[in-house]
């Protein structure tokens, strides 16, 4: 752990209000180093048209710089290079950061790669990003979409190639950048969990429904696989009068709910909307499962936060969400796309006998812990003062 305080700058191509993992580990990680007595900056796009700007939000200094708004995407900006160009390097002698800890390779993070580069800087690199993520808000055929992705997978080798330290959230994760031609070393490190904030507190209750409840946290979006998970929903044996609550917002609701309606079961299906960390909590801590059956995860950060809650997941078996399910322990994994299989999965929890379901609950909050929030904070500290050994990594 660096014994002397550190100037830090986070490059974020996505941060809050954003909704989505990339840009909520973004602002954990400020968080975490400012409370570890580090100054923290952030570069991020500003969320609104108009010039750029200087703001400090609870200790730590926003560096929001002007923004465009693409007609294919709900919330998300970009910023034009040759408006930050200038903006970004006057920053960088202003700041004198001792890192700058990148989380993507596209416009702010490729921008802050170059100028590191350049000027000397230790650079730090986490990639939170599939370029396939990117197709649904693209308006391409299938084809001109494969192009893309790997181009983009290219020019991820040239940006992130840069840095001193290349991360990613898990060892599937750094496996399938090293399968889509990423020859530099990529360090897997967990995005951490404080998962004692999602335990019961010394006399607290919850408040749980009069039927089984399946939840599941993050965006609307089309990578989330959602409609499968509501398919499965109306599989379930009508017996168990399951539930589904979806806690998040995105561009694909109206359809959701249409799929809802087409199933059959649409007044057991609840769009809890935007949600507080509260509420997000008390979700997790009412609920008898919790389903991702997204097929783009390199980590999935709501997943860990169930099981900080002690809940038994059935997750799509795809990318980094294996690596998260012991199956029959603590819970199960379904083939993607096939809500035939998810629907057998989820009956086999909720027809588990609460004391079943408490066990497998137990096990997955006994696998968490491996993802403690303060190793990942010591790992990123020393690559931060150049102290890494390379055998922290998680």
């Amino acid at each position: 752990m660096t014994t002397r305080p550190l100037k830090i700058l986070i490059g974020a191509d996505t941060y809050p209000p954003d909704i989505n993992g990339a840009a909520q580990f973004g602002h954990r990680l400020a968080e975490g180093m400012r409370d570890r007595g580090h100054d923290v900056h952030v570069l991020a796009a500003r969320t609104t048209s108009g010039p750029s700007y200087d703001i400090e939000i609870d200790g730590i200094t926003e560096h929001r710089l002007r923004s465009h708004h693409p007609p294919t995407h709900p919330y998300f900006r970009f910023c034009f290079p040759w408006e930050m160009q200038w903006r970004v390097g006057r920053l960088l002698e202003e700041i004198k950061p001792d890192v700058v800890h990148i989380q993507c390779h596209y416009i702010i993070g490729r921008m802050l790669s170059w100028e590191c580069k350049r000027r000397g800087i230790r650079l730090v690199a986490t990639n939170h990003f599939m370029p396939e993520n990117l197709n649904p808000f693209l308006p391409f055929p299938k084809l001109a979409l494969d192009v893309i992705a790997k181009c983009s997978w290219m020019d991820m080798e040239r940006v992130l190639g840069r840095a001193d330290h290349v991360t990613t959230p898990t060892p599937i994760g750094a496996k399938a950048m090293h399968n889509h031609g990423f020859a530099t070393p990529v360090i897997p490190v967990s995005n951490g969990i404080d998962s004692a904030a999602y335990e019961l507190g010394p006399g607290e209750e919850v408040d749980k429904h009069d039927h089984p409840v399946i939840f599941f946290a993050g965006r609307l979006a089309v990578e989330k696989n959602i409609d499968v998970l509501i398919k499965a929903l109306a599989l379930l044996p009508e017996e168990l009068d399951a539930h589904l609550e979806l806690a998040g917002s995105g561009e694909i609701e109206d359809d959701l709910r249409a799929v809802a309606r087409d199933a059959g079961v649409e007044d057991r299906v609840h769009f809890l909307g935007f949600v507080s960390d509260a509420e997000l909590r008390a979700g997790y801590l009412r609920a008898d499962v919790f389903c991702q059956p997204g097929t783009a995860e390199l980590q999935s950060l709501v997943t860990l936060e169930a099981m900080s809650a002690s809940k038994p997941v059935v997750l799509a078996d795809a990318l980094a969400l294996p690596h998260l399910v012991r199956a029959g322990e603590n819970g199960y994994l379904f083939e993607p796309g096939n809500e035939q299989d998810l629907g057998e999965k989820l009956a086999r929890v909720l027809s588990a006998s609460p004391e079943e379901r408490r066990r497998m609950g137990e096990v997955s909050h006994t696998m968490v812990k491996k993802h403690d929030v303060d190793k990942t904070w010591d790992v990123f500290e020393s690559m931060y003062d150049g102290s890494y050994s390379g055998s922290e990594g998680q």
